[in-house]
């Protein structure tokens, strides 16, 4: 179980970094983020009272940059299905539990190195940590959202066959996630409605954690966002397990 659980979250890491292109192109959206709004919006931000903006943002960027990789690496469930490869992998004597657990934590190393990536950008930008000793804990906020969302993901993939229908789900799902976690602006003054969604939104949580990690900004309290996170963890994992037992080759 474990050698199985192992090779396949190599294979997934295998695959990120053969892909080249893949790794390049997942950089564009955040660095439109970061140039267009960080020092677009900058000035305003910084004239209304709120100071550096792309301090500010950089944490959510960073969150996005996992998210968006998490929940499409459900994806590579339904192109295995497709080319056989996920039929071989059923048949094998192992545990569907281990083939799953393989899976989405390969999916979600590789959802965090791509955060590492884009915080590796922010950095290159002008964005500088308050205190280093916050990295360790930002980088085990920056895990738990790529797991997290890696889960719903493979659930995801897991019960849908059409590659089409998935991206328009994502789609669908992931552009409300990040946008109503105050990735890009303060919910502080926030309608309430709005900051209602917020508290529903699993991300913003993560993104909390990140910004209490790198810039010491108190927000919700990192322990109550790990909390929540690791249990929305577990739960999605107890639901992409159950899912993947089912799943038809």
């Amino acid at each position: 179980m474990t050698d199985v659980l192992f090779a396949l979250w190599l294979r997934q890491l295998k695959r990120y970094v053969r892909s080249r292109a893949r790794v390049v192109g997942s950089l564009g959206q955040p660095l439109l983020f970061l140039v267009a709004l960080g020092f677009g919006l900058g000035p305003m931000y910084r004239k209304a009272g709120g100071g550096n903006y792309l301090d500010f943002l950089a944490p959510g960027v960073v969150a996005m940059g996992a998210l968006f990789t998490a929940m499409f690496s459900g994806i590579e469930v339904i192109w295995d299905r497709q080319f056989g490869f996920l039929k071989e992998t059923l048949v094998a004597p192992v545990p569907r539990l281990a083939i799953m657990a393989g899976r989405t934590l390969g999916g979600a190393t590789v959802a965090a190195l791509q955060g590492v990536l884009v915080l590796g950008l922010c950095l290159a930008l002008g964005f500088r940590p308050a205190h280093l000793s916050g990295l360790p804990g930002a980088l085990a906020f920056l895990f738990l959202i790529a797991l997290l969302f890696t889960a719903l993901g493979t659930a995801l993939g897991s019960v849908l066959e059409d590659m089409q229908g998935f991206q328009l789900i994502m789609n669908f799902l992931v552009m409300p996630i990040f946008f109503l976690s105050g990735a890009l602006f303060p919910l502080d003054d926030a309608p309430r409605g709005l900051r209602l969604a917020a508290a529903l939104d699993p991300l913003s949580y993560g993104v909390d954690g990140l910004r209490a990690c790198l810039l010491g900004v108190p927000g919700r309290g990192t322990a109550l966002d790990a909390a929540v996170l690791g249990v929305l963890t577990a739960l999605a994992l107890a639901l992409g397990a159950r899912l993947f037992a089912r799943i038809q080759a």
